[in-house]
């Protein structure tokens, strides 16, 4: 839905303006590491991400983060049920940590959602960006490179890429989600939150 806005204050100063209506989404950081690096270290940690057709940036290969609408149920919820359609692993809703939640405090005086907002000069659509972290048999990283998945009776052509946790910020450069959970998950690591 699209509305045309004209905003106003007891001074006479207005702010117009158009907004698209779209609502929640979520965004999954999910990052595979082999199980034979030791535990804790931070090497060789792999991102999953999807390569799908975007009509809106005009590709039909538009890599991004795993993501998806809230239609009904709690944002975890929908985080890993795009994670289970989109990249077909199975993650429980408590294993998801909410990277926006523990970036952005919650004293804030606004009321707005604890969130990235992409395109917040026009639309309302804001995304709680979600982490997961898997160890994994080194064998079976391979297994996602290329891999087919979405519910492609639905229409969603996915193709699944496995790139390094380092080049997250040029591989998937174009998408706001994946830049925004690279940053949120380099500042939350070195403050100690995560």
């Amino acid at each position: 839905m699209k509305l045309t806005a004209d905003i106003s204050n007891s001074k006479g100063e207005s702010l117009p303006g158009a907004v698209f209506l779209r609502g929640a989404s979520v965004g999954m950081l999910v990052i595979l590491q082999p199980d034979d690096i030791p535990k804790g270290s931070q090497d060789e940690k792999h991102v999953l991400l999807t390569v799908q057709p975007r009509v809106a940036a005009g590709t039909l290969q538009f890599v991004e983060l795993p993501a998806g609408m809230v239609d009904n149920g709690t944002f975890t919820g929908s985080a890993a049920n795009e994670i289970k359609e989109e990249l077909g692993l199975d993650i429980p809703e408590d294993e998801l940590v909410d990277l926006t939640e523990l970036a952005i405090p919650d004293d804030i005086v606004e009321e707005l959602p604890r969130a990235i907002f992409p395109s917040a000069g026009g639309c309302d659509e804001y995304i709680p960006l979600f982490l997961h972290e898997k160890r994994v048999p080194r064998e079976q990283l391979k297994e996602w490179t290329g891999k087919l998945t979405g519910l492609r009776d639905e229409g969603e052509k996915i193709t699944l890429k496995l790139v390094k946790l380092e080049d997250l910020w040029w591989e998937a450069g174009r998408d706001a989600k994946a830049l925004s959970a690279w940053a949120l998950y380099r500042g939350l690591k070195t403050s100690g939150k995560i």
